[in-house]
């Protein structure tokens, strides 16, 4: 897999500032062994006041323009904040439709962006939040993690 500079330097600038985040959306979906082309990073951030001044040290040390943003933008529930252009977009959400962060971090995958540690959004709460959404889209991706599941269960 070609590893994208941009979204190494940001997930490194995160771990560094110590951020909770997981990795959310088409990536999560490659991971669970189907890939998707898409034009973004999607980052779901922990919306809690601490969390959310580390966010703001991380995208600021990463170089992302923050004129007009606070760190309390990133404690504000429904807040998305976007980096750049495909294919090479970040999104940074402070929530995901049908889950909770708390517990989507309990449930967490850790995984690695080339040599860098990473938290994935688990299979059981990506098909929760894609089923919550609705869009066709959405529940065709979830569908297809259920899939991949039952294959996993039948031929580990």
């Amino acid at each position: 897999m070609q590893l994208n500079r941009h979204f190494c330097d940001l997930l490194s600038a995160f771990n560094a500032a110590k951020v909770r985040y997981l990795v959310v959306g088409a990536y999560v979906l490659s991971y669970y062994g189907r890939p998707r082309t898409t034009g973004d990073l999607d980052l779901w951030v922990d919306s809690t006041a601490a969390n959310a001044q580390r966010v703001f040290r991380a995208l600021g040390n990463f170089g992302a323009p923050l004129e007009g943003i606070s760190p309390s933008d990133f404690s504000s529930p429904g807040t998305v904040f976007q980096i750049g252009v495909a294919p090479s977009r970040i999104d940074v959400l402070t929530s995901l439709t049908g889950l909770r962060f708390p517990t989507a971090w309990n449930n967490r995958l850790r995984a690695r962006y080339g040599k860098i540690p990473i938290s994935f959004l688990s299979e059981r709460d990506f098909i929760r939040n894609k089923r919550a959404v609705g869009r066709t889209r959405d529940l065709a991706d979830a569908e297809e993690v259920e899939r991949l599941l039952k294959r996993k269960r039948v031929h580990p």
